[in-house]
């Protein structure tokens, strides 16, 4: 299957200020997969470590000098490491995370030497004080479930992938073609980006088939919440993801996740699951400029899980009972939620950390609220998804009359379209904006064509 982070692995490759690699992400995400095909196809070899498999390897790295580290390692794998034309592979280095702090020796000593360290809870040992990192010795890599335009490629061929980045602006996207793409979303939105269920469901077309392999997934994930640092209760982490999937779309309130638990350790379950990346926060900003962390509400905030096959399975939904027709409408349009904000992480740089955000206001006779919130340059992009019928966009007209933003998206089951709108908003002036409609299937080009409008409109 194809992915994206395989160019970045390649840029990082051909770099003459090259790092080592250390790839970030929950399980099963494809790390492992990603950096063996990458090593094979564009390097020439690859020599993977796991550090799991291999309890004591972390006493091959106990010399100070990284070549008699690398001398020991081919020891024990039995393989020579040529630097240039093979790729050094610390797999589950979460296990050893004192081999972070060698690394800095591989940079320093084995410049030629392409070097990876991966590892499904690494956040946790980066996290931990105890451990030191080598800042600016290493760079970072993180990677999500598959997007949508990776799981078309697998499962319905270059040609689709090819017109989703072809489209312009201005494209009025034919009815079947529209018909044939949105099917292939929605498809996508029960069966998910989880490497290992695409596989399945692309050699089987079955969402029966995928089904048991999504619960085992689910339950893969449930069993490494045991292995989860710190002093956090699995019973807890396991009420707390639970509590999760049920509030997708809406305010996260500890509350409503147990009455009789206190706020703090629930809070602090939330934050391990956040930290193994198996939820990711959602925070609420006023939407005034960027940075959008400045003006962050940090008690205000809503979760997604790591990808919407999940978030099904952990609801319990019955695959086979959902129809293609119309999927989106599950938990009255939470799945069309969740499948946005999972489409819009796909876009985000995968070299730094980045969060989504949405806005919301509370005030007498104006409570308003929008989905997302991205940026075009430093243009504010306020945007709002629609599960079912188009409706008013009531909060949007209001956000881009307060905001006086020039832009505004809504996400929708409806062909593209580009308009010139006037606000509604009754107790604002009028503003003229542009408003880019764009179907569910192409959340993944929003930040080319958002790109694209700000330089014909001459907004930064």
């Amino acid at each position: 299957m194809q992915r994206h982070a395989i160019s970045d692995l390649k840029a990082w490759a051909s770099s003459s200020s090259r790092r080592p690699l250390v790839l970030r992400g929950a399980r099963q995400v494809g790390k492992t997969w990603l950096v063996e095909h990458f090593a094979r196809e564009h390097i020439g070899a690859v020599a993977t470590l796991n550090l799991e498999r291999h309890p004591r390897a972390a006493e091959l790295f106990a010399d100070p000098s990284p070549q008699r580290n690398l001398a020991a390692i081919e020891t024990l794998l039995g393989q020579r490491i040529e630097p240039g034309r093979c790729v050094l592979f610390l797999d589950e280095v979460q296990v050893a995370p004192q081999v972070l702090g060698r690394l800095r020796y591989f940079h320093e000593e084995l410049p030629d030497l392409h070097v990876v360290a991966a590892g499904s809870l690494l956040d946790f040992a980066l996290a931990d004080p105890a451990h030191h990192t080598p800042v600016g010795r290493i760079e970072y890599l993180h990677l999500e479930p598959l997007a949508f335009d990776e799981f078309a490629a697998a499962v319905a061929g270059d040609l689709v992938v090819a017109a989703l980045r072809n489209h312009q602006l201005e494209d009025r996207t034919p009815g079947p073609v529209h018909d044939k793409l949105l099917g292939l979303c929605r498809e996508y939105s029960l069966v998910g980006g989880m490497p290992a269920v695409v596989d399945r469901y692309r050699r089987e077309r079955s969402l029966v088939a995928v089904a048991p392999l999504l619960h085992a997934l689910l339950q893969t994930l449930r069993d490494d919440f045991a292995k989860y640092a710190g002093r956090v209760p699995t019973q807890r982490l396991q009420k707390v993801f639970d509590g999760a999937a049920r509030l997708v779309g809406r305010k996260f309130v500890y509350s409503q996740i147990d009455r009789d638990d206190r706020a703090a350790p629930l809070r602090e379950a939330l934050e391990a699951l956040c930290r193994a990346r198996v939820c990711h926060r959602v925070h609420c900003v006023h939407g005034n400029g960027l940075p959008f962390a400045a003006e962050r509400h940090d008690r205000e905030f809503k979760v997604m899980l790591l990808d919407t096959g999940l978030y099904l399975a952990a609801l319990g939904v019955p695959l086979g009972s959902l129809s293609l027709a119309d999927p989106l409408q599950v938990q009255a349009g939470a799945l069309a939620e969740h499948l946005v904000g999972q489409l819009l992480r796909s876009t985000l740089p995968r070299h730094s950390g980045a969060e989504l955000q949405y806005w919301s206001r509370s005030a007498h006779s104006a409570t308003a609220e929008l989905d997302y919130l991205t940026a075009v340059g430093t243009t504010v992009v306020p945007i709002e998804v629609k599960a079912g019928k188009p409706g008013s966009l009531r909060s949007l007209h209001r956000f881009v009359a307060e905001k006086r933003a020039p832009i505004a998206v809504r996400i929708h089951s409806e062909p593209p379209l580009l308009s010139e709108v006037t606000t509604s908003a009754p107790d604002l002036p009028p503003q003229r904006f542009h408003l880019l409609s764009l179907p569910f299937y192409l959340v993944g080009e929003l930040p080319r064509l958002l790109v694209a409008l700000a330089e014909r409109l001459g907004v930064a």
